[in-house]
């Protein structure tokens, strides 16, 4: 088993909970962090501008992905162009479509053209990933979140499509590939062996880091010893 410094695929943070945020910045092994509105608003973010702001002084040395939150493209544009003004180290996320299932390609060549790094989020598809890595290739550094675990979700496995849009994307030297909504620990070997540059991991899943490569007899015991415990503490009688 790989030890986890000798994995390739970078792993970000994802959440919006302020204080988890910054005491995973002095994690040298989080290479970066991913938000989203719907992770803001769970953590009880209610000034979206503030919240972003203090978070980027916090961690400046590090990518941060900031979501816009409209529907129409040209209010999207206009989030996103303000957006990308709070920090040199801001990736501003666009949802690869709007509500009413139109393509968010053209507002995202019309960004990356001018130097707005983006990541562009909700990919399932690899016809999304073609049209998307189309219009970023060549602009300013991007990433495409492809949501693996909800593919994961469908009954599908994400592995084949998570390797055929790693091909597509190295095609675009400028567009770095994430591997998102992760479900378990072992996704961050699915990921590097997909070849994707990038996974993000929720703070849930990155407690279980102290479990990598744990001897299994051990842990065995360890699971035998915790049935037991409970049974005793509940005091349960045959």
């Amino acid at each position: 088993m790989r030890s986890l410094s000798e994995l390739q695929v970078k792993i970000f943070a994802d959440g919006a909970d302020r204080a988890k945020m910054l005491e995973l910045a002095r994690d040298p092994l989080i290479r970066g962090f991913t938000t989203n509105p719907s992770l803001m608003r769970k953590a009880g973010v209610s000034d979206y501008e503030a919240f972003a702001r203090d978070i980027l002084a916090a961690i400046p040395d590090r990518p941060i992905s900031l979501e816009v939150f409209a529907d129409e493209f040209d209010e999207m544009e206009r989030q996103a162009r303000k957006i990308a003004c709070w920090g040199q180290n801001v990736y501003v996320k666009i949802p690869v479509t709007n509500t009413r299932r139109e393509s968010s390609c053209e507002l995202v060549r019309r960004l990356t053209q001018s130097g707005v790094k983006v990541n562009v989020t909700a990919i399932l598809t690899l016809r999304q990933v073609r049209e998307v890595v189309a219009v970023l290739d060549g602009g300013a550094p991007a990433c495409i979140s492809v949501f693996a675990g909800r593919i994961a979700d469908t009954g599908r496995d994400p592995v084949p499509v998570m390797a055929a849009a790693a091909e597509l994307v190295r095609s675009a030297p400028n567009v770095e590939l994430i591997w998102a909504s992760v479900r378990e620990l072992y996704n961050i070997v699915q990921a590097d062996l997909a070849g994707c540059h990038i996974i993000t991991v929720t703070p849930e899943v990155l407690a279980k880091l102290p479990l990598w490569g744990k001897d299994l007899e051990e842990y065995s015991l360890e699971t035998v010893r915790t049935f037991y415990e409970d049974a005793r503490r509940s005091g349960y009688r045959l």
